[in-house]
């Protein structure tokens, strides 16, 4: 499968993500340059973590405006896959290609430590390999992580199944002391109302080698290259 890496100035999550995709899941992948409008190549496309235009006005507000991202838009309405981390998740929320919105942590703190997560719903592109109540561990690293939608906007995605990541405690409880930054609910990550896009908070990157303390980020990169292969 081919993927492509998109890469914006200040993104600083390009080459981890590039590392595992190529390296350790044996795929084809490439950076691909904001300025980029032509994506067809590419089976899945991936927006790293990072400072986007170093995250002025807000995070992911400038790059939001990048002419890769209408060829971004594009890519998702063809059905195929578009998966944002930390940073990529803020852009994609700014590019209104995932609902809600991202505010600063509850502390106002930058906040960096592994995190559990728990698997809320199935998804046979990005979660293929987990079922609900998987308890995952990855690390977090941003100070703009906390998830905010309004109350019918909650509704329709707990309706949907959009919600597929929360942050928990070890025992697996959705707690508030498990809650890193204040995100409402909980909510970790989530998906789009077609399927095809996803955004998370945590790092899968940092954690798909036992080298770096935990592999879980795998079960999840892993789950998209197989969704992409032909059966």
């Amino acid at each position: 499968m081919n993927f492509g890496v998109i890469v914006f100035p200040g993104v600083n999550c390009d080459l981890d993500t590039l590392h595992v995709l190529r390296e350790v899941l044996g795929q084809e992948a490439r950076l691909v340059w904001h300025r980029e409008t032509r994506l067809e190549e590419f089976d899945a496309l991936i927006l790293p973590g990072g400072f986007a235009h170093g995250d002025y006005l807000r995070a992911g507000a400038i790059a939001r405006f990048s002419p890769v991202m209408e060829a971004v838009r594009r890519h998702a309405e063809r059905g195929r896959p578009v998966l944002g981390i930390c940073n990529g998740f803020q852009v994609l929320l700014e590019a209104g290609l995932l609902p809600g919105a991202m505010l600063r942590n509850a502390g106002q703190r930058f906040i960096c430590r592994p995190v559990r997560l728990r698997v809320e719903a199935t998804d046979p592109t990005f979660l293929a390999e987990c079922r609900p109540g998987d308890l995952l561990t990855m690390p977090i690293a941003h100070g703009e992580g906390c998830y905010y939608c309004d109350e019918r906007t909650l509704a329709e995605m707990e309706h949907g199944g959009q919600i597929l990541l929360r942050y928990c405690d070890a025992a697996g409880r959705v707690t508030s002391a498990a809650n890193p930054n204040g995100s409402l609910g909980n909510i970790a990550g989530i998906r789009s109302a077609s399927g095809r896009v996803m955004g998370l908070m945590p790092h899968p990157e940092r954690a798909s080698e036992a080298l770096l303390g935990s592999d879980d980020g795998l079960r999840l990169l892993r789950s998209l290259t197989q969704a992409l292969t032909p059966a």
